[in-house]
């Protein structure tokens, strides 16, 4: 029996098969999960597309993040389809293109705010509206992708921002749905090259501190299975008196100085 045997999950955030919610998804599914995935706009023809791939076909429901109409008729459909909902992963993240790599005076309001919504405040977002049907699971877990917030990254500037947000929101989650049986914690994975970090100006510099500085070495084209497994293991039953917390998979790189 795989650890997520009759779960039922929502996994947000497959564009391409170099996805990470994608390693989540194909992970969760051999582990037994039943998924419902979603997308929207012109890249939910590219979820439609990874669906394929997956064992079984998951279904792709149309969710943008930012509309509260989207977002109430996702939850009807996954209310229809599951009739409780056992995890849900957040793999969501955007910021327009004068939040990275210009520093972080170049931004204006609007664009920081479109970077916080998105990337920060759609975790309280998916949390809150999906509460009702994750109250149905014996134990329910949602899970976030992060990228570590504890220090300045070269260009990442206001997605940076929006990610130590993301990661203070994870604790207060996890307060206030703890009484609900429902545990919030996040993955911080390291660098990976995905659709993400074509994103992100001067990746490079990423890729090559942690190949030189991570303990247990960092794969950007293949650890991503790392971090799908770390998630599955989130989305079982076997943390069930963890929460509020943030898992590094990055092969040690967070522990190490220069």
């Amino acid at each position: 029996m795989g650890l997520l045997e009759g779960k039922r999950l929502l996994v947000t955030g497959v564009l391409t098969s170099d996805s990470l919610a994608y390693a989540v998804a194909e992970r969760a599914i051999a582990e037994g999960a039943t998924l419902l995935l979603t997308g929207f706009g012109r890249g939910r023809s590219l979820t439609e597309r990874s669906a394929r791939r997956l064992p079984g076909e998951p279904e792709v429901l149309e969710l943008d993040v930012t509309d509260a109409e989207q977002v109430a008729a996702a939850v009807s459909a996954v209310g229809e389809r599951f009739g409780r909902l056992d995890g849900l992963l957040h793999a969501i993240g955007f910021a327009p293109a004068a939040c990275l790599g210009q520093g972080i005076l170049a931004a204006g309001w609007p664009d920081v705010a479109t970077a916080i919504e998105v990337s920060a405040y759609s975790l309280k977002t998916l949390a809150g509206a999906f509460l009702p049907l994750l109250e149905q699971a014996d134990s329910a877990s949602v899970v976030g992708l992060d990228f570590d917030a504890t220090v300045a990254w070269p260009a990442y500037d206001w997605m940076g921002v929006a990610k130590a947000a993301l990661e203070s929101l994870a604790r207060y989650l996890a307060r206030d749905l703890g009484p609900s049986g429902v545990r919030v914690n996040l993955v911080a994975a390291g660098p990976l090259r995905s659709v993400a970090a074509k994103s992100i100006p001067g990746f490079e510099q990423f890729e090559s501190a942690w190949t030189t500085r991570a303990p247990l070495g960092w794969d950007v084209r293949a650890d991503t299975d790392a971090v799908g497994r770390t998630c599955v293991a989130l989305l079982s039953d076997y943390f069930p008196k963890t929460t509020g917390e943030i898992v590094h998979v990055d092969g040690g790189f967070h522990a190490v100085g220069a």
